[in-house]
């Protein structure tokens, strides 16, 4: 057997039969109390790897009567019930020459999954990828307990094989593996000790997925909170000199008339008027120079339009930007290239858009604002909005279409069966704040500042 001796000069040797002893201090990995031993693996177990029975041989598993364990069925640091295969007898005579892994057996998993441990609570055979472990000496199953609770840490000190899938060790490195052994009580001890912890390491482990999602959602919540505060006004003090917004609304309606006598629109016959009564019941939690107006009655909103079938109009030379949503970044305000183009004679059957126009996602990641910063075509998962700088600051109008304000009207009228959709009467009929043009630049300069902190 192979065994280790502590000797007065603080090393450890390894003698193997008549061999001279080995110092092989440096090769354990780590110390431990005067009163323990390290031994090697099999001097205090019998461990053997299970098989496989041949998939081809029918007979093997047919006539299914007993549990075969499988990586799979290992429950980490848990008992085994079940399993999802069985075997026949004549598998355990052929392959496992009748010998069974009883109740109480301890199973390790050595290769994918290396570490994972379980106890079975049913008779049963494993496979090659599982060692059944059974301490030679074992009173009242308290090495036993010991190890299950140990080994996962302990094969961390094993050199592995890198294999197709994953890590793997084999018989010859388990059998060099190095244990710590404690005297059986101080073993019983530690066992009642970790089993006092665990509840607790398990409490901590899910405070801390949920301390780590909420690591991961904060900056968003924040932002769409911060948003929600500078849509009600209160991000930054008003001025009461400031042209009040319902006379820039009022200019915004003449505006909207001479472009329908022109024929460059036309006239809305859905188009509403918000009237506030004698008690201010609309206005009730706005500032004072601050409107309410549905987005229809300010901004001209269109829709993308796909060529078809689009394979024949792409190209790679001479092309017109193909602004796909796929060239949109998460998070960002701007698109500012595009990974593909189509032929000029396209653009007939799209929409082409200029910089600085808005387009607003209308399905899949419905809702998302982005301003562009190129000229092109975009297919009819877009809508754009054009000229929105006659009513407001560029930026302002940003963050109010990324607004939970507006995002939760957006999904209240949005469609679809399998993913929403939004289409030109739904933003048309969605309200939005209006402040004054020089407060709207205030918020929007104030936002910025805040987001790069939060950032």
């Amino acid at each position: 057997l192979n065994c280790t001796s502590f000797f007065p000069d603080n090393r450890y040797y390894e003698k193997i039969g008549k061999d001279t002893p080995v110092d092989i201090t440096d090769e354990l990995p780590f110390d431990i109390p005067e009163n323990w031993v390290w031994a090697r693996f099999p001097n205090i177990v019998i461990f053997k790897l299970g098989k496989t029975p041949e998939r081809k041989n029918k007979n093997y598993w047919a006539n299914y009567n007993l549990p075969w364990v499988s990586i799979a069925d290992l429950v980490d640091y848990g008992e085994i019930l079940y399993t999802k295969e069985s075997i026949s007898k004549s598998a355990l005579l052929d392959c496992f020459h009748n010998e069974i892994c009883p109740i109480g057996t301890l199973l390790m998993s050595f290769k994918l999954t290396i570490g994972k441990t379980s106890i079975t609570k049913i008779d049963c055979v494993h496979n090659e990828g599982i060692i059944s472990v059974n301490p030679i000496i074992d009173e009242k199953g308290k090495i036993k307990k010991y190890l299950f609770h140990l080994l996962r840490i302990l094969v961390k000190y094993v050199p592995q094989t890198d294999a197709i899938k994953g890590s793997t060790l084999n018989s010859g490195k388990l059998e060099k593996m190095f244990i710590p052994l404690p005297p059986l009580e101080e073993q019983e001890r530690i066992v009642k000790r970790i089993e006092e912890l665990m509840p607790l390491t398990d409490e901590y482990a899910r405070l801390e997925a949920k301390d780590k999602e909420l690591d991961e959602k904060l900056p968003e919540m924040l932002k769409q909170s911060i948003l929600q505060y500078a849509m009600e006004g209160k991000l930054v003090k008003q001025n009461p000199d400031d042209e009040p917004a319902s006379v820039l609304l009022e200019r915004i309606k003449i505006e909207k008339e001479h472009l329908i006598k022109e024929g460059k629109i036309k006239r809305d016959k859905n188009e509403t008027l918000i009237i506030q009564d004698d008690d201010k019941n609309y206005y009730e939690n706005l500032p004072q120079n601050w409107c309410l107006e549905k987005i229809g009655n300010l901004l001209l909103i269109e829709r993308g339009g796909s060529p078809r079938p689009i394979n024949m109009y792409l190209t790679n030379e001479n092309g017109i930007n193909w602004i796909k949503i796929g060239d949109s970044i998460k998070g960002s305000k701007y698109i500012t290239q595009c990974k593909e183009k189509i032929k000029p004679e396209g653009i007939k059957h799209s929409r082409f858009v200029n910089k600085g126009d808005f387009i607003l996602s209308n399905s899949m990641s419905f809702g998302r604002p982005y301003i562009l910063k190129i000229d092109g075509c975009i297919h009819d998962g877009w809508l754009v909005i054009r000229k929105p700088d006659k009513c407001f600051y560029i930026d302002f109008l940003f963050y109010a279409l990324s607004s939970n304000y507006i995002f939760k009207q957006f999904c209240e009228s949005a469609s679809g069966a399998v993913v929403s959709n939004l289409n030109i009467d739904k933003v048309k009929n969605t309200y939005i704040f209006i402040p004054p043009l020089n407060e709207q630049k205030k918020i929007a300069n104030m936002l910025e500042s805040i987001f790069a902190i939060i950032d």
